[in-house]
């Protein structure tokens, strides 16, 4: 609560967000990017170094994918905007997201394989349209992957 120049009391529901065209800008790439991207996979970022962000981003690169921090609040717009599963619950706090244009189940086996030696930890993800804890992206990362599968199909028909 906060009083005015005439000593009235604005309150809460006096608020309101002023909309800038940086904003508009923002929200716009990303949802630009988010709309390119099949299956995101959301993380806690603290305490990794920025070599550590430039490797993860440079091996997430090579499994057609981006690291990118995010806003919360412009992410949730975007999100909200190209018609997703709400994910807002895992857009709190230091937030980044791999944005997968290619096959995710590589994008998260490295990210679980670099969050055991690293302070980063997955929060959740959104694949195939379906919202996943931490612990189910987990599991999605054992699974094999489209290139295993298919070696193993190629195998199967020899």
């Amino acid at each position: 609560m906060s009083f005015r120049a005439n000593g009235e009391v604005n309150t809460m529901s006096d608020y309101t967000t002023r909309v800038t065209s940086e904003k508009e800008q923002a929200v716009s790439y990303l949802k630009e990017k988010f709309g390119e991207a099949s299956d995101f996979i959301f993380a806690d970022y603290r305490g990794l170094t920025v070599e550590q962000i430039t490797e993860l981003r440079g091996k997430l690169y090579e499994n057609d994918a981006e690291f990118r921090v995010v806003k919360n609040r412009y992410a949730k717009i975007a999100f909200n905007q190209l018609g997703a599963p709400d994910v807002s619950g895992y857009l709190v706090g230091p937030t980044a997201v791999a944005v997968s244009k290619g096959d995710s189940n590589a994008v998260a086996k490295e990210m679980f394989a670099l969050a055991k030696d690293w302070s980063m930890s997955v929060k959740g993800g959104l694949v195939g349209g379906t919202v996943y804890d931490a612990s189910q992206v987990e599991a999605f990362s054992k699974l094999p992957g489209r290139l295993e599968l298919l070696s193993m199909l190629m195998s199967t028909m020899k």
